[in-house]
């Protein structure tokens, strides 16, 4: 064979290698888009199942204290305190993991309490988890289920029971608290009834908790705490005035 055939022969087999190479690539990239778009397609009918089906809904509805104020838990899933007199209404969206949710208890809660109290606001405590990836046993869903715990159980205790659960904010990227820690630190807040630990520990409202924080997302929520005084949203540091206190 002469130099002329053996060159044509080795370029013939470059360019068959090259081809080879091509068709696994397009193979292996065709593969990485099809398996892209099977879990986009689970991701979604995942959140469609859980939106179908949110599981158990909390039943919210007691006599809360003086002033005529009663408890109650929104059709959007907020829990509601406060007088059906009451004047003005705030609804603070939060995750019990958020630390700026935190700082706003701090600040307000006792303010909101007081004008619960007097009858003048009422307040829908709007708890969501979309914090999950801040600690390694996704404390801000557990934390959203006792929320809903609580509010079942003694309504007339709750604002003191969210009081006593930011006071006790674990720390992000961490373990979180577990959920006898979450029963422990209820009990201490006045909740001892068996049923509310078993609420907490049985996690009776993590699926209404999902559903409920992606309805809550969806509607163009995207920080925590975020604040409103008559479905208008305001600053967080703007709430005393625009209650008037």
């Amino acid at each position: 064979m002469n130099k002329s055939a053996k060159h044509k022969n080795s370029l013939s087999s470059v360019q068959q290698v090259d081809r080879t190479r091509r068709i696994l690539v397009q193979v292996a990239v065709a593969a990485v888009l099809i398996g892209l778009i099977a879990a986009i397609g689970i991701n979604v009918a995942l959140k469609k199942a859980e939106r179908d089906d949110p599981g158990p809904t909390p039943v919210i509805g007691a006599q809360a204290g003086a002033a005529g104020v009663t408890a109650s838990i929104t059709e959007s899933g907020a829990i509601r305190i406060g007088a059906p007199s009451a004047a003005r209404t705030v609804r603070v969206v939060a995750d019990l993991q958020c630390p700026a949710c935190q700082r706003f208890e701090a600040s307000y809660g006792s303010l909101l309490t007081d004008a619960v109290n007097a009858g003048t606001v009422a307040v829908e405590y709007d708890i969501i988890a979309f914090l999950d990836h801040a600690s390694s046993t996704e404390y801000s869903s557990r934390a959203a289920n006792a929320s809903f715990c609580a509010a079942e159980s003694d309504p007339t205790g709750y604002p003191n029971w969210l009081q006593t659960m930011f006071e006790h904010q674990p720390a992000e990227g961490g373990d979180g608290l577990t959920d006898d820690t979450i029963v422990e630190i209820a009990e201490g807040a006045g909740y001892s009834d068996p049923e509310f630990a078993h609420c907490v520990t049985d996690q009776t409202y993590r699926k209404f908790v999902r559903a409920h924080t992606l309805e809550v997302l969806d509607s163009g929520i995207r920080s925590t705490p975020s604040v409103f005084v008559d479905g208008k949203p305001i600053d967080p540091g703007q709430l005393p005035g625009a209650i008037g206190s």
